[in-house]
Parts: C-alpha cells; structure tokens; sequence
C-alpha cells in the first residue's frame, strides 16, 4: 500500500486523513508520525514529498523522502517566510542569476539541461514575488533563452560577486520603501472607509423611527378610496 502526502520535515503531527487510512490496517501512527520525523529531520522548516511503502501483512512501513519543490528550495535559499499574496505589486526579494544556478543544480535531475532547469528555477520566482537581477522573472527568461546568461550557466557559477549583491541590495530597498509606503496607504484608506461605515450605522441607529420614516417616504401615498355610487 502506498500512502502519498506533503508534511512539514520534522515536525509531522497526527493527521485524521491518514488516521483513517491507517486505523482499519492496525497500524502504530504514534510509530510512523516519529519515523517521518526522524527521517525528515535534516531540512527544518521546509515542506517535503513523503511517501509510506505500507507492507499491510507485516505492518512494516518504509519512508521514503521525496525532493523539496522548487518553490521551498528558494524559500529557504532566500530566507522567504511565504510568497507574495500579489507577485506583481509587491516583492519578497531580488536575487542574482549566480543563486539561481545554485538551486537549479539541486532540481537539474528533473531536466534535461542546467539551462532548462535555470529556466524552470526562475519562472517558479514569479509566483513568490521574487525579482531576477533586478527585473521580473518573465524577462530573465527571455534573455536566458536568447543565451544572455549562457557563460554563467555553462561555469556554473553559483557565488554573485559582493559588488553585485550590494547592486541587488540597493534596488531591493528602494522596492521595499515603495511597498510599505503604498501598504500603509492601503491601510489607512481600509481604516477611513470602516469608520466611515461604522459612523453611518451608529447615525442610522440613533435616529428614532429613521428606517421607518425612510421606508414610508419611498412608498408612493395611495389615494383614498372614492365612495360606491348607488
């Protein structure tokens, strides 16, 4: 029996979905929560592939550690806590080309080239809101498939000189200084508009017979009934 799912490494905890899977084979979950732990240890704070090779006669279980996906490698290359709710208006970092290289040589078993896997590296860049040598990822592989980076890819160059890093650096802060400026903006409009609100309900319900006197003057007057002709 094989048992797929995705668990934060060393830190697996009881799970009702694979109780139920477990519980009618009388399988130990205490037993199996602390051999996925053990056996994911070694990459704290990342979500991993694992898979339970279940042998249901002798109940033994054999835990096999997938990859991490691209999205986790950059999340903890970069020291990202999350992705960008909205990738396009605001960004998690800027990185340089020679980081990238470093994480698609971890996924280059799943490509053909390091150049297509640096590629795939820099498009999963997008959706956590990561800017590439100061530009959108969009752009980066554009130029990559033009061989704008070909030399790099081929020295496999995975250390951005300092002077290139202090670049990056200098860009990024003047994109974070933008980000919180429209952030607390955004807040500020968000607060207005809820006290704004707060303050017409709070007249709405002050105002004795307000919502019937409304009502009665958005309800055309009827005429009065004309007196039956005998």
């Amino acid at each position: 029996m094989i048992i797929k799912l995705i668990t934060a490494a060393g830190s697996m905890k009881p799970n009702p979905a694979l109780a139920q899977k477990m519980g009618p084979l009388g399988m130990n979950m205490g037993k199996i929560i602390s051999d996925v732990n053990k056996a994911t240890a070694g990459q704290p704070g990342m979500k991993l592939p694992v898979t339970l090779d279940i042998n249901t006669k002798t109940k033994e279980v054999k835990v096999i550690v997938g990859q991490p996906s691209t999205s986790e490698l950059l999340k903890k290359e970069f020291g990202i806590a999350k992705g960008s709710g909205q990738p396009q208006k605001f960004k998690t970092a800027n990185v340089a080309i020679e980081s990238l290289i470093k994480v698609a040589m971890e996924k280059q078993a799943l490509e053909k080239t390091l150049k297509s896997s640096v590629k795939t590296v820099v498009g999963s860049c997008r959706s956590l809101g990561i800017l590439v040598e100061s530009k959108e990822p969009a752009e980066v592989t554009a130029e990559i498939a033009k061989g704008t980076y070909d030399k790099i890819i081929d020295q496999k160059k995975t250390t951005p000189s300092p002077e290139k890093l202090k670049e990056l650096k200098s860009f990024f802060d003047k994109i974070q200084k933008s980000q919180e400026e429209t952030k607390k903006k955004e807040e500020e409009e968000k607060a207005k508009a809820e006290e704004e609100k707060a303050a017409k309900a709070a007249t709405a319900a002050a105002t004795p017979g307000a919502a019937a006197t409304a009502a009665a003057a958005a309800t055309p007057e009827k005429k009065a009934a004309e007196p039956v002709k005998k």
